[in-house]
């Protein structure tokens, strides 16, 4: 079987289509008798599926897939499996053991996307979530310098205030943590992440899944929201 692993610097990207690279893998019984990572050829309607299925793919990994590239896929008889993050290599074993679950697609950027943790307010396309790495679970609490490593991801909605709290498990990741922490926060409706700093590969993913990233800010979160209203 061969498999296509949407990838952004050694982890599966949050969007098939604008990924950096896809990595095929090719495995026969049980192990990876082939392996290469290609560039994205490019993302136009209808492509993806005719060029991967030429090159031999039988299932596509991704964190995220619009619904009519999933239906492109499946009229050429390749399966596709999403809602999936961390480290390719990861991934693979995974994949191997047949212990890889698919999730929530973390296409952040599709027009009236739910997802069930937002608050039901306002309907998803007046929403504009801003997303805050914070060193506490609070709006008081002070923003944390480091994107990847910030022990929460406030996600606040500035006009009201609304927010959520989403816990980082990736803050203790030996690598990668800022390209984790971004798919993560990729897959959770936000517009914006202000934050003290954010590395080139994270900003790399939330940039490619339509969020733009604001740098430099620093202060409780509160007072952060403050200065981008």
């Amino acid at each position: 079987m061969k498999v296509a692993i949407s990838t952004d610097h050694g982890s599966v990207s949050a969007h098939f289509g604008r990924c950096a690279a896809y990595t095929l893998v090719e495995i026969e019984q049980g192990k990876v008798v082939n392996r290469e990572e290609i560039p994205n050829p490019g993302h136009s309607p209808g492509f993806l599926p005719r060029y991967l299925s030429e090159k031999g793919v039988e299932c596509i990994i991704a964190g995220g897939m619009g619904p009519r590239a999933q239906n492109l896929f499946a009229q050429k008889n390749i399966q596709t499996l999403i809602g999936v993050q961390g480290p390719v290599d990861q991934v693979i074993q995974k994949f191997i053991s047949q212990e890889l679950q698919g999730g929530e697609d973390l296409c952040a950027h599709k027009e009236g996307h739910k997802h069930p943790e937002n608050p039901p307010q306002t309907s998803p396309s007046s929403k504009k979530w801003v997303c805050i790495p914070s060193k506490g679970p609070e709006l008081e609490a002070e923003v944390d310098p480091n994107f990847g490593r910030a022990p929460y991801y406030l996600m606040v909605e500035p006009s009201t205030l609304d927010y959520k709290v989403v816990e980082n498990p990736h803050k203790e990741a030996a690598r990668g943590a800022g390209i984790q922490a971004a798919q993560l926060v990729s897959g959770k409706n936000v517009k914006t992440v202000l934050a003290g700093n954010c590395g080139p590969n994270a900003q790399n993913v939330l940039q490619s899944s339509g969020i733009q990233v604001q740098t430099g800010f620093k202060g409780t979160v509160k007072q952060v929201l403050s200065k981008y209203r």
